[in-house]
């Protein structure tokens, strides 16, 4: 029989996720979406108990454990169903988004940039690199949601790799230990030359140019980045230098068949939030949800609740159903961005719902509904738009490659 219900041993840190979000988070989530580009203080003594947490084995960061690219073990072989640190991360994250995604993105040491380093390093590399805060460095001015057309260039020069080139929109850009830059070894050849580089923060030749104004997650810094003659050692190169024109863009894509998991589970806290408090306001109101009768028989705000409460349920599986994959170490490709495009699109929908639902208490600052609805937005977007993911779902379930089907 299938369980639904959350694996037994991974309640422990939901649980303690949902305390930390409600206790730590929420209550500063309105002091930093007005005060953006100000570093949530607080923050550090959450980050050093998860620091305790990670060192006692008891909890994993939102890097995860990577998404290692092996089609071989896409199987049902019968050996052991593991419930590890990719369940354990999105359980996690979709906590504390519950709290507040730009400040979950704020957390040190937790940066997307870290998923890169899990899913596409060498053992030796995760090792030297465990503990930093990295940010990940993809979209360009003229790469946007098409990341094999980056134009940052890494050109082997002696003894260090020289990075040249400009990155936007780098989430914790200026706040991270280091940033995961994916830049091209030759144009010429393609996605297969497409590589990672972790740049330590001070590296000479790279520079914080500006932070963004934004809509939502205002507690992250937003940063565009710009590389002038950056050298960086050969060993922060992620994983091997060969260009494999059989792999393709196989190093990008592991970074985010383990991303997109985590932006889902960050889409399913924050439609949770909204859920959660509209469902009390509704009742307040005197508005009546009966589990037992058909939406149609209820009343019109009792009927939408329902809806989107089941829009929701759906996200949160696919969610699960990628992370899940990953753990058992099977090509969850197709999963991640069903979940990724399911999840913010859902989060998207409902979060700007339960604002209506909720008439001026909802528009209004008195309550986070409306931050919600702000923070929501980005969650469709980042690590892939909601069409890219569209796109790669069509290709995977009809067997097309990216030239068969643009």
């Amino acid at each position: 029989m299938i369980s639904l219900d959350d694996p037994q041993k991974l309640r422990p840190l939901r649980d303690q996720a949902h305390q930390v979000a409600m206790n730590m988070l929420r209550p500063i989530s309105r002091t930093y979406d007005r005060a953006e580009h100000t570093y949530p203080q607080e923050l550090d003594l959450l980050a050093a108990m998860i620091d305790g947490l990670s060192e006692s084995g008891a909890s994993s960061g939102a890097g995860a454990s990577g998404v290692k690219r092996d089609e071989t073990q896409d199987d049902d072989s019968g050996a052991a169903v593991r419930n590890g640190a990719n369940l354990a991360s999105v359980m996690g994250i979709a906590e504390m988004c519950w709290g507040d995604v730009g400040l979950l993105l704020s957390l040190p040491r937790q940066g997307l940039g870290n998923s890169a380093i899990a899913s596409v390093g060498t053992a030796a590399q995760q090792e030297r690199f465990a503990g930093l805060w990295a940010s990940m460095a993809i979209t360009e001015p003229d790469a946007g949601s098409d990341s094999a057309s980056i134009r940052t260039t890494a050109v082997l020069d002696g003894d260090a790799y020289v990075l040249n080139g400009e990155k936007i929109f780098v989430t914790s850009g200026e706040r991270s230990d280091a940033v995961v830059v994916w830049a091209t070894l030759d144009r010429n050849l393609g996605r297969p030359a497409i590589k990672s580089f972790v740049v330590p923060k001070g590296t000479p030749g790279m520079s914080v140019e500006r932070l963004e104004d934004k809509l939502g997650i205002r507690a992250s810094d937003t940063a565009t980045i710009r590389f002038e003659d950056c050298r960086v050692p050969p060993d922060h190169l992620l994983g091997s230098p060969e260009i494999d024109t059989g792999q393709g863009f196989a190093g990008a894509m592991a970074t985010f068949d383990n991303t997109r998991p985590l932006v889902a589970a960050m889409a399913v806290g924050c439609a949770q939030a909204a859920l959660d408090l509209t469902r009390d306001l509704l009742a307040q109101a005197g508005v009546v949800i009966d589990y037992d009768r058909p939406a149609m028989a209820q009343s019109a705000a009792a009927a939408k609740l329902l809806q989107m409460e089941a829009d929701w349920e759906a996200a949160r599986l696919l969610m699960l159903q990628a992370a899940w994959m990953a753990d058992n170490r099977r090509a969850n490709a197709l999963e991640a961005s069903m979940a990724k495009a399911k999840a913010g699109r859902m989060a998207s929908d409902v979060t700007l719902s339960c604002v209506e639902l909720c008439g001026s208490v909802g528009y209004s600052e008195g309550e986070l509904l409306e931050k919600w609805a702000r923070d929501s937005k980005i969650l469709d977007i980042f690590e892939g738009t909601q069409q890219i993911q569209q796109l790669i779902v069509a290709r995977r379930v009809l067997g097309l490659s990216s030239a068969e089907l643009r």
